[in-house]
């Protein structure tokens, strides 16, 4: 059972709900002289409490993505989760193959110097022999925060969404690259800052790491992001700022694309890390695809709405999706799946066939 499942937190609940009922019933049978009739009681509330512990602390590891697995929380190192290897160049990383078919590995990038877990999924394509000698664009899923890159397996539905959009053809393959955006725990709306370079480890780390194992073609009309929430935020930002990297992004239901006042409290570094002062002062001849719903206060139509205006008379091509109905979360998320993945099989190249 996944530590980061939904079966385990359910099961962790349903413990608590025992343990507190339990006492309940028990508190007056317990029998025995009084002494022993106390430790009981006390043995009672303490299970109680260490059970509800267990619920907030498995809430907390699922949100901010703190251990992988049970092998990450053990210490164990093995072929279901990532392994530590801090320190060297991404060349020198090694991909061990994970849950869902996912490779992962744990790395220090060279130009950030960050360290964090990348997990990279290829589509059943790469290995036909057919395609032996064929480069495939690459789409870099970012995850929404709190999160990790184990939401987009948990609440994502991820690759297994994703796959039968190619079996169905409405989406060329990719293969899909799925960095932590929050190296050590630290939101930076993926911008780098004087300590902690988040822009840098998403659009030089981790490329090269992923272009250095898998055949991906070089350029950014090979290379595009897919990000839900701050995910979504910054896969509308760092097209803009990394043109020559990145193509193409698509941000469903991004944060405010003025910038975060809690997440950048400099009001100018915000604004120059942010989509809506990047899509009138950069240039970049990128593509970008925002999406929300009508329903979603956390990523309100208006915020498109302006960025479209700011948008007239520059080189993005810009596209916009509006859902009729959907709140803040991956339901919602995984209804654009179609949306996203088919306009982003038509701004990168295109690799092999369906």
């Amino acid at each position: 059972m996944s530590l980061t499942g939904t079966a385990f937190f359910a099961l962790l609940i349903a413990v608590t709900v025992l343990a507190v009922l339990a006492t309940l019933v028990l508190w007056g049978r317990v029998p025995g002289p009084r002494p022993l009739r106390w430790l009981v009681r006390v043995l009672l509330i303490g299970l109680c409490q260490a059970t509800a512990i267990c619920v907030v602390a498995a809430w907390i590891n699922t949100s901010y993505g703190l251990y992988a697995s049970w092998d990450d929380l053990l210490g164990r190192t093995g072929d279901n989760g990532p392994v530590a290897m801090p320190g060297p160049p991404p060349q020198r990383a090694k991909f061990l193959r994970g849950d869902a078919g996912m490779r992962q590995t744990y790395m220090r990038g060279p130009h950030s110097s960050l360290s964090g877990q990348v997990m990279v999924w290829t589509p059943p394509q790469y290995d036909d022999p057919r395609y032996r000698h064929t480069a495939f664009p690459v789409v870099v899923l970012l995850h929404g925060v709190p999160g990790s890159p184990q939401s987009w397996m948990e609440q994502g539905h991820m690759p297994g969404d994703f796959e039968r959009l190619v079996r169905t053809g409405q989406s060329r393959p990719f293969i899909l690259a799925v960095p932590i955006i929050n190296p050590g725990g630290v939101d930076t709306d993926c911008s780098d800052t004087p300590r902690h370079k988040v822009a840098t480890w998403l659009a030089e780390d981790v490329p090269e790491l992923v272009h250095h194992h898998f055949r991906t073609g070089s350029g950014p009309r090979w290379w595009g992001l897919l990000g839900i929430s701050t995910g979504g935020y910054c896969a509308a930002k760092l097209p803009l700022q990394y043109p020559k990297v990145f193509g193409a992004g698509a941000a469903l239901d991004p944060d405010p694309l003025t910038g975060d006042k809690g997440v950048l409290t400099d009001p100018q570094e915000r604004e120059r890390n942010s989509p809506m002062w990047l899509v009138r002062h950069t240039g970049a001849d990128v593509a970008l695809f925002l999406a929300t719903s009508r329903q979603d206060r956390a990523s309100p139509p208006s915020y498109i709405e302006e960025f479209q205006r700011e948008a007239a008379g520059s080189k993005v091509r810009l596209r916009t999706m509006l859902a009729p109905a959907g709140g803040h979360n991956y339901n919602t998320w995984i209804s654009m799946y179609p949306a996203a993945f088919g306009w982003l099989g038509e701004e990168l190249d295109q690799g092999p066939a369906r």
